[in-house]
């Protein structure tokens, strides 16, 4: 059990968290954006098998394309951010105009079949992901500090259905070489974090420092991408 002490020192680490990705939205810092569909989501979707009907879960989702592709290939898409500037960049950008509905913790925009709830992942209960099948994730663990982690995953797998599938990218790189977001995910990490709650499988792992320049620009001497597939225990 925390400390009362441990306890003020995670909130104040949140709050300062959240008033980092909220300035970088605002300042249009996004540097972490992809303009174009992530080449590893069209080559590894397929490995997942949601059942019929069931929603794609997108954590931390800012305004990323790969919400449309996934709209494209059939699925219903939930995604959860914290900036509105990002949630209304997304659908203006995609040329849809989405139904708005304030909440108490989250406000809900929605339109073609993606719904974006506005607000603090940790706020989101079972309710809320009860439909879902699957989940998405490639920039939301590599975003969080050590910290944090830990607490985001224990969330998630808490939060999420029995047997819910995950396609999770993570960066692996010396981290004293770059002070993160992103930040080095290890395979070991992901292990420690994941296994007690779910079935991992590597699909991939890719050394991608050549094409990444701006990463070579910053000090690294090594970058790699791990692409895994969980799936949820019962």
């Amino acid at each position: 059990m925390l400390s009362n002490e441990e306890m003020r020192t995670a909130e104040w680490s949140m709050r300062m968290e959240k008033d980092f990705w909220l300035e970088r939205w605002k300042r249009e810092e996004i540097g972490f954006h992809q303009n174009e569909t992530n080449p590893y989501l069209r080559q590894y979707w397929q490995e997942l098998h949601p059942a019929n009907g069931s929603e794609v879960f997108v954590p931390l989702c800012g305004k990323s394309r790969d919400m449309q592709w996934l709209r494209e290939q059939g699925h219903s898409v939930l995604g959860v951010e914290l900036s509105a500037v990002a949630v209304r960049a997304f659908f203006k950008e995609n040329d849809r105009a989405p139904h708005h509905v304030a909440g108490e913790n989250f406000a809900r925009y929605e339109a073609g079949g993606i719904r974006i709830l506005c607000g603090d992942f940790f706020d989101l209960g079972k309710g809320a992901l009860a439909q879902v099948g699957a989940v998405y994730d490639r920039a939301s663990l590599v975003a969080l500090p050590p910290e944090m982690r830990e607490r985001y995953a224990r969330h998630l797998v808490n939060i999420l259905p029995p047997a819910t599938q995950i396609l999770l990218i993570t960066f692996d790189y010396p981290q004293p070489e770059m002070p993160g977001p992103p930040f080095a995910v290890s395979v070991n990490e992901v292990e420690s974090l994941y296994r007690e709650h779910a079935k991992i499988r590597r699909l991939a792992q890719l050394d991608v420092l050549a094409q990444n320049p701006r990463f070579r620009e910053r000090g690294l001497s090594r970058l790699q991408e791990n692409i895994f597939l969980l799936t949820l225990r019962n």
